[in-house]
């Protein structure tokens, strides 16, 4: 059936105003269009339209508004300073979104297909990917469920949706570490269940402990693992590295923990510098005593939205660890210096990782 996925195309009768670059914060505009397509058992993956941006009604029952069928990615597209525009890695973004639609009991949908569907959908409002230094058009495919059925199975019908929205430099005042507060009442994921996926509910159930973090005067919440309290798993929504002595390292992998674009990218680059990458697990005891002994030089969280975070302070049971005198460290920068002239399309793409559009 993939092979016989059509794209149509309507494109709104009138275009949205657009917004000032310096108004744009994040996620708060969309797009003149959106991609939109069907999915049933008889049926496929079907009626794949790119299509003015518009609601779309759902039945009271539906199965993502009970049992949480829902998935999502987030990537975006960039503005080079010739006018060219640029993907960074979407073929990744999508490989793992699958991965994430099987654990969920949801289907998989073909790359090669969406990928056109995005990048042309990218051309037609290119327009709203903005020219200023450090903004870009931010990307949201979702796959959502829509049985009208009050019971637990999976479900027999899906809405796969691309919306997408221009956003500011997510650093308004300038590239500065952030202070980051331990967890040690609630937990983000255990292994075995759906913290390695992008799943809505994984976000949902992290806004408390977000927001107690922020009433402590902290940016993020760190989160240490489900069984012992002890091991270090993400930061918010992000991947989180620690350069201890001459060694880079981050946790592992194993099935907690969402396998980021950004995390990869980064674990390349310093590797293509001959920094010493580990992949392992690493305890809140070790950070503590690293800070404590001066070992620790500098922290950073990985994600799309903000590139590189760097983290100037932990604040663990009531106590403030200080990082690098609570100044971004030199790797940091450099690895945020470097994905960003990547991901702009200023330095050779020597990794294969960035797409052209148009």
């Amino acid at each position: 059936m993939w092979k016989d996925l059509d794209i149509s195309l309507e494109k709104a009768e009138t275009l949205k105003d657009m917004p000032s670059v310096e108004n744009l914060g994040f996620g708060r505009y969309f797009t003149d269009h959106m991609f939109l397509m069907e999915w049933n058992r008889d049926q496929g993956w079907h009626n794949a339209e790119i299509m003015p941006y518009a609601s779309f009604s759902m039945d009271p029952a539906s199965t993502v508004l009970h049992y949480g069928q829902a998935i999502f990615e987030g990537l975006k597209a960039y503005r080079s300073r010739d006018d060219q525009i640029y993907l960074f890695r979407p073929t990744d973004n999508f490989e793992r979104m699958n991965n994430a639609a099987t654990r969920m009991s949801m289907p998989r949908f073909p790359v090669d297909h969406v990928l056109k569907a995005l990048k042309g959908l990218v051309y037609l409002d290119r327009r709203w990917v903005p020219a200023a230094e450090g903004a870009s058009l931010y990307l949201r495919p979702t796959m959502i469920g829509v049985d009208p059925f009050l019971g637990l199975k999976p479900a027999d019908n899906y809405l796969f949706y691309i919306i997408m929205s221009p956003v500011g430099a997510y650093y308004a005042e300038g590239f500065s570490p952030t202070r980051i507060c331990v967890c040690t009442d609630y937990v983000r994921a255990v292994k075995g269940g759906v913290g390695d996926v992008k799943t809505a509910g994984n976000y949902a159930a992290s806004m408390l402990a977000s927001e107690q973090a922020k009433e402590r005067g902290c940016t993020q919440v760190l989160w240490l693992d489900a069984c012992e309290r002890k091991y270090i798993e993400e930061v918010g929504t992000s991947n989180i590295f620690f350069s201890i002595d001459n060694t880079l390292i981050t946790p592992p992998l194993s099935g907690s923990i969402l396998g980021g674009i950004t995390r990869n990218s980064v674990i390349r680059l310093a590797q293509s510098w001959d920094i010493e990458v580990e992949e392992r697990p690493i305890s809140i005891d070790e950070v503590i005593e690293a800070s404590d002994s001066g070992a620790l030089r500098e922290s950073f969280a990985t994600g799309t939205a903000a590139v590189i975070s760097p983290v100037g302070e932990l604040l663990y049971e009531d106590v403030s660890y200080p990082i690098n005198d609570g100044q971004t460290g030199p790797l940091s920068a450099r690895l945020f210096k470097e994905l960003q002239a990547i991901q702009y399309g200023h330095t050779e793409n020597s990794f294969g990782w960035t797409v052209k559009v148009g």
